[in-house]
């Protein structure tokens, strides 16, 4: 084989890959442009550790010290040690598509060990200064803007949505019943349990809201009546951190975090937060086991904190 077809050989597996990632491993846009950078990224490398653009041929025969050295490349470069096993995770991926779909196989990648990570703890709300972000919404300049936003927040800390998700849902998803199917990540759905609380909140927003959307649109709008941006629901997160003076962390995604906890502390089964937050794996549900909380509230439809309002 010719370095040109080998080329085009590269070429046509990162494309073939780039499909299967999308349409059978269901990623979303953002996801698969990250895959994309990180794949691309690490045969830039090679180009320049090679001396030219590598071709298929190339990349299968790299040998353990070729991976190495882009390992300490990032390093040296300040790559955060975490960024750097997302892209080698990427790049085993790839490697193992080719296997898989016979384009070759790459066995010196197996002998490359990830790089050793720090236990990553998530970082909770206590239920008060929960409650407190829920409350301070009303501050907002318009009150169907301050009925919104305690809606979304209401979504991520009673349900413990991921704020795409909360964003994602559409109008057609109102009223809220007593569950909501929920669009997670690799577009796998999962039913979540709604609270009262939760329910009125998002009642009243849109009882409030002066858009009236078709059932299609989102249930979220922004102050102009298109979609509502995950970086407004951040900056409007962030006024609230200042004005309560709030930590850093005290962020969209920490009332997630606190929703988990705050069920965790109060006894909660952890299989059955795992379906609650849709992790794939039940490993990443145990960190919120090392998380040193008190025994904050009662068993969850009886005592989340927001289930007494």
């Amino acid at each position: 084989m010719t370095a040109a077809a080998a080329e085009d050989r590269l070429g046509e597996a990162r494309r073939a890959w780039a499909r299967w990632l999308e349409g059978e491993r269901r990623l979303s846009p953002h996801t698969l442009a990250a895959y994309r950078d990180d794949l691309g990224g690490f045969l830039g490398f090679l180009a320049e550790h090679l001396g030219d653009r590598p071709g298929l041929d190339d990349l299968l025969a790299l040998k353990p010290i070729d991976f190495r050295a882009w390992l300490a490349r990032r390093a040296r470069d300040g790559y955060a040690r975490t960024s750097t096993a997302r892209a080698l995770s990427v790049v085993r991926n790839f490697v193992r598509f080719l296997d898989r779909r016979g384009y070759g196989h790459a066995p010196a990648l197996a002998a490359v060990r990830s790089p050793k990570l720090p236990r990553a703890i998530p970082k909770a709300l206590s239920p008060e200064a929960a409650a407190s972000v829920l409350d301070g919404t009303e501050e907002a300049a318009e009150p169907w803007i301050a009925a919104r936003d305690l809606a979304l927040f209401s979504l991520l800390y009673g349900a413990g949505l991921r704020i795409g998700e909360a964003l994602g849902l559409p109008r057609s998803a109102a009223p809220l019943g007593e569950a909501l199917s929920v669009l997670g990540k690799g577009r796998k759905e999962r039913r979540v349990p709604v609270l009262p609380a939760v329910r009125t909140a998002v009642a009243d927003y849109l009882r409030l809201c002066p858009w009236r959307g078709a059932p299609g649109t989102p249930l979220f709008l922004g102050a102009r009546g298109g979609a509502l941006q995950p970086a407004v629901a951040q900056r409007r997160m962030r006024d609230l951190r200042r004005r309560l003076g709030l930590p850093e962390t005290a962020t969209p995604h920490a009332l997630r975090h606190s929703f988990a906890t705050h069920l965790l502390a109060a006894g909660g089964d952890l299989r059955a937060i795992q379906e609650l937050l849709g992790h794939a794996s039940l490993s990443t549900t145990q960190r919120y086991t090392a998380v040193d909380t008190a025994q904050l509230v009662d068993a969850y439809n009886r005592a989340h904190p927001r289930a007494r309002g």
